[in-house]
């Protein structure tokens, strides 16, 4: 590979270098013996033998080890007795050292990146006694860097944005690359930055990587996007150095640069004039090359004959005028209309006002087109009234109708039965009079509200709808009659001329002044003693007694006939019938009961009472059978069980009552002991009134008499007992007697005494006395001869 005049400058000056550290290191290993070295048990100088660092190139790629330096002391002959061993980082693995010469190799690869230094440790020993002549001495072998690592681009590629016509030298971004050599040693880290692609547009600083415009008025809207390639180079730009690249995105922002301008100097548009109210006429857009805000506008009509015919609006979304009616078309009226309409920028830019103005009008010709229009009614509304005592056939009103449309077809009518189910009206076809067909009634319909036909002749298509209200006017011709249905009491002690209801009465007919109802008791009920009516001129009347003492028992109800008479004219009259029920009433008057049934019951009890007597007796009565079941099926009988000893404890539970006396333990041992005096026990919560002697001890009487006074004297402390249950109660003793006939059978007090007492009758009772027989009895000797 040939080398260029300053490639090959530098590899002379890193030969040298290299030269250079181990001639340093060769000349201090050789001053190492200007001192003795002091050791225990001799008296000598002690010798230098210290070492800063040695220096080794990284990433060297040889095949033989890498020479790093050598160790040495001047104890050392060169006869051999002096060994040298390494120890510390990489010790062994990456660094290996010649025990006998001293010289230290790197036998891998190094890369500084990796690590920096290594820290080690040498020592020189007596090859025979393996003892220090040295002391042990520290030192740092540093890996020397080489320019190995390019730049790096760690955050790209980077996207950037410049507003445009932005001027020269506005600062876009700025792109920063990190180089892992040595930013100490050398120019291998010290990098500088120039641009490979998006000159002439861009440029870019060599030390800071800034990025700016390079032109002025560069046009968004002429290309809104570049691309530029940046390089990173070390060795200050030198050749032989290594670079990295990145990509940068600049976008060009959008500035209110540009002006609306329509496409069109004119717009002409057709419209039919039946086309409805608040209608979309025309849609038009003046062109803005700018984007977003910039482009929004504003439209206005700002001259012309159809300003309050038309307005316009902006889209939001589109930004386009739309042009739509205010008011009705009419073709016969006027066939043309002409808009100048004024498009303006919202926000004009003052930087580029220079440019001309933000805004352009144009002309919109707006062209009625004469359609077949329905015949139109002269009135929207036509209000008519008429009696309820009309007859069929008579005339209520008339409608008028024409075509709108120059021809001028005649109009045929006709109602729209849709709106007259009951076919109440009729109307002629020709000259749109309406007559009642059927007869009329305010009662059951005030007003009619109908929809009336209106046809051309020469297209019956074309269809106009009128709209007609028919009052119905009112007549006398409903009688007046109760406003409700009253339920009228009299108690049986009620005073004479009491007031015992008050009427009032209505009237389905509507007189213009209002109602005036007059009430009175009919012919055949003025002469009653029980009641009378009192008319209170104010559509009102009262209902009062005559007398005193009514009875249920002798007539519960009683029936009066009323006659009210209306102020109509001619006037109605009505007889309504007032039901009145005799009750029987509380001190204030207030009715208890009316029926006369009532007074068969007991004085006091009415038949709800009655009803929830019944139902808790019958509630009582399920209540007592269910406890009654639940005893019976918790009585069992009492059973014993033999395998059980009972003689324990002899536990009694009282069932109902005693509290915390129910259940009472007896001692057994007292009833096993009958020398043993027993304890009068009284029950806490009772004082006895009777003190119990002592029973006296039981002698020594045959078996039958003692249980029998055993159970004997048991019943009388039952009886006299005050603390005893006041029921019957199931009592069981375990007595087994007085004593043994044989007395102790014990051979201890035998022994201790040295009796001479014979036991031969022992022999007697059998085989299971034979043992102790022989043991005791007068063959004793014999037995253990």
């Amino acid at each position: 590979m040939k080398l260029g005049k300053v490639e090959f400058c530098h590899f002379l000056q890193l030969i040298a270098l290299v030269l250079c550290f181990s001639g340093m290191s060769q000349a201090e290993l050789s001053r190492s013996g200007s001192k003795p070295y002091f050791q225990s048990g001799r008296s000598r100088t002690k010798r230098s033998w210290v070492w800063n660092q040695f220096f080794v190139l990284e990433e060297y790629m040889g095949s033989d080890p890498l020479y790093v330096g050598k160790l040495h002391s001047d104890v050392d002959k060169g006869d051999g007795s002096i060994k040298y061993i390494l120890s510390g980082e990489g010790a062994s693995s990456i660094f290996i050292i010649d025990e006998n010469t001293g010289d230290i190799h790197a036998t891998k690869r190094l890369d500084r990146e990796e690590q920096a230094y290594y820290t080690l440790r040498a020592q020189a020993l007596d090859r025979l006694s393996n003892k220090p002549v040295e002391p042990e001495s520290e030192f740092v072998i540093k890996i020397q860097d080489i320019n190995d690592n390019e730049p790096k681009f760690l955050d790209g590629p980077y996207t950037a944005g410049v507003p445009e016509m932005s001027p020269v030298g506005t600062s876009v971004v700025q792109v920063t690359a990190t180089d892992a050599d040595d930013p100490t040693y050398g120019n291998s880290a010290r990098v500088v930055y120039s641009i490979l692609q998006g000159q002439p547009y861009f440029s870019v600083e060599p030390k800071t990587g800034v990025i700016k415009t390079a032109l002025p008025n560069m046009d968004r809207e002429a290309k809104d996007q570049y691309l530029l390639v940046i390089q990173a180079k070390d060795m200050v730009g030198q050749n032989g150095g290594l670079s990295g690249t990145t990509s940068v995105t600049v976008t060009l922002t959008d500035v209110n640069d540009n002006p609306p301008r329509f496409p069109r100097r004119s717009y002409q548009y057709n419209v039919p004039e039946s086309l409805p109210v608040a209608s979309v006429v025309a849609r038009i857009k003046a062109a803005d090359a700018d984007i977003g805000a910039n482009a929004e506008m504003e439209y206005k009509i700002v001259d012309g004959d159809g300003l309050g015919i038309f307005k316009i609006s902006v889209d939001k979304d589109t930004q386009e005028g739309i042009i739509t009616i205010q008011k009705d078309l009419d073709f016969e009226a006027k066939t043309s209309y002409t808009l100048r309409i004024e498009a303006a920028n919202k926000d004009a830019d003052p930087r580029f006002l220079s440019l001309g103005p933000f805004s352009d009008t144009t002309t919109v010709k707006i062209i009625v087109e004469d359609v077949d229009e329905p015949p139109v009614f002269s009135s929207p509304l036509y209000p008519m009234e008429v009696s309820e005592a009309t007859q069929v056939g008579n005339i209520i009103g008339t409608v008028a109708a024409h075509d709108p449309d120059s021809s001028n077809s005649p109009v045929r009518y006709s109602i729209d039965r849709n709106t007259d189910l009951e076919r109440y009206f009729n109307i002629d076809a020709n000259s749109g009079v309406i007559t009642t067909a059927k007869s009329l009634d305010r009662e059951t319909n005030a007003v009619h509200n109908i929809t009336v036909l209106a046809m051309e002749s020469q297209n019956p298509s074309q269809v106009g709808r009128g709209y007609v209200a028919i009052t119905i006017l009112d007549i006398n011709d409903n009688a007046p009659e109760f406003a409700m249905d009253y339920e009228t009491t009299v108690c049986e002690n009620a005073q004479p001329g009491q007031v015992i209801q008050k009427i009032s009465a209505v009237d389905k007919d509507e007189p213009s002044n209002g109602h005036q109802f007059y009430f009175s008791l009919t012919t055949d009920a003025t002469n009653n003693h029980n009641f009378s009516l009192k008319d209170n001129k104010d559509n009102t009347a009262s209902i009062l007694t005559r007398r005193n003492g009514f009875r249920r028992q002798e007539q519960s109800v009683y029936y009066l006939p009323i006659s009210i008479v209306d102020s109509g004219s001619p006037s109605l009259s009505s007889t309504n019938t007032l039901t009145i029920r005799v009750c029987d009433c509380d001190a204030d008057g207030i009715a208890q009961t009316c029926n006369a049934e009532a007074y068969v019951l007991p004085a006091g009890l009415s038949t709800g009472a009655l009803i929830a007597i019944l139902a808790c007796v019958l509630t009582l009565l399920v209540l007592i059978l269910l406890i009654v079941t639940m005893r019976r099926r918790k009585k069992e009988p009492l059973i014993f069980d033999e395998e059980r000893d009972i003689r324990e404890n002899i536990v009694r539970y009282d069932d109902e009552g005693g509290g915390e006396e129910d259940t009472e333990a007896f001692d057994m041992a007292a009833l096993r002991n009958l020398n043993v005096i027993r304890d009068t026990k009284t029950r806490r919560d009772v004082t006895p009134e009777i003190q119990f002697l002592s029973r006296p001890t039981f002698k020594s009487i045959p078996d039958n008499v003692i249980f029998r006074e055993f159970i004997w004297e048991r019943l009388k402390e039952a009886d006299v007992d005050p603390c005893a249950p006041p029921y019957d109660s199931l009592q069981t003793y375990a007595f087994e007697g007085n004593g043994s006939v044989a007395e102790s059978l014990s051979s201890l007090d035998s022994i201790s005494s040295n009796s001479d007492q014979n036991y031969d009758y022992l022999s007697d009772w059998g085989p299971r006395f034979k043992r102790l027989a022989d043991m005791y009895g007068t063959g004793q000797e014999s037995l253990y001869s």
